[in-house]
């Protein structure tokens, strides 16, 4: 299948039938309604990520109502280029974008599944970042539920928020994490953490980085 029938099968489709809420800038959006045989990759504060099995190369990235950062993403995409590290955008729409479909498993889910998170895959997302750097972009929001592992590599799955100038450091702590406590402890026993107790290290942090921001203004 081409790019424009999957085009036309977006705006046939998809737009007319797809429902999509978004209470809190916080929270994933959530996808109230969805046509048939369209399916859900993933859901982000502002967007949800969807494929349609005719289209396995590519997924669509729709922006629910009212929430901003199309426009900034898709500036993202065409000063990233090319990079085997990220995906590549293929389409600008009013509400979506059409990208490159990375397949994987996130470090999140590595953590959780009892998945070895091989020291290549770290470089890798190193590297990466040094590449957008270099291009004017910001390592901004790279954590584990945005960086995802596939035949031993590290990839970026969303760069959306690397036009923010503002200091970040959750790669630069979950890179610390990593070598200090999954390579010398989880790793060895390939330990699996359960999903609630990465949800409260997960919000544990969220609360750290926002009380660090305040001492930080002060």
């Amino acid at each position: 299948m081409t790019l424009p029938q999957l085009l036309e099968r977006i705006h046939r489709q998809l737009l007319p039938e797809l429902q999509l809420r978004s209470l809190d800038p916080h929270d994933p959006v959530r996808v109230l309604n969805l046509p048939e045989p369209w399916r859900i990759l993933g859901c982000g504060n502002y967007a949800a990520v969807l494929h349609h099995p005719g289209h396995p190369e590519l997924v669509v990235k729709v922006y629910a109502p009212g929430r901003p950062g199309l426009a900034e993403e898709a500036e993202v995409y065409r000063r990233i280029g090319e990079h085997p590290a990220y995906s590549r955008c293929w389409h600008v729409g009013e509400s979506f974008l059409v990208l490159r479909r990375l397949h994987g498993i996130t470090l999140y889910d590595c953590v959780r599944q009892g998945v070895l998170i091989p020291a290549q895959a770290i470089t890798d997302i190193d590297h990466a970042l040094a590449y957008a750097s270099a291009r004017g972009l910001h390592g901004h929001d790279v954590h584990g539920r945005n960086v995802m592992l596939h035949n031993g590599r590290g990839l970026i799955v969303d760069i959306s928020d690397f036009l923010n100038p503002e200091p970040c450091t959750a790669w630069r702590d979950l890179r610390l994490a990593y070598v200090l406590l999954y390579r010398p402890l989880i790793a060895p026993l390939r330990l699996r953490a359960p999903a609630r107790l990465l949800n409260g290290v997960r919000r544990g942090y969220r609360l750290y980085r926002r009380l660090r921001g305040r001492r930080a203004e002060h």
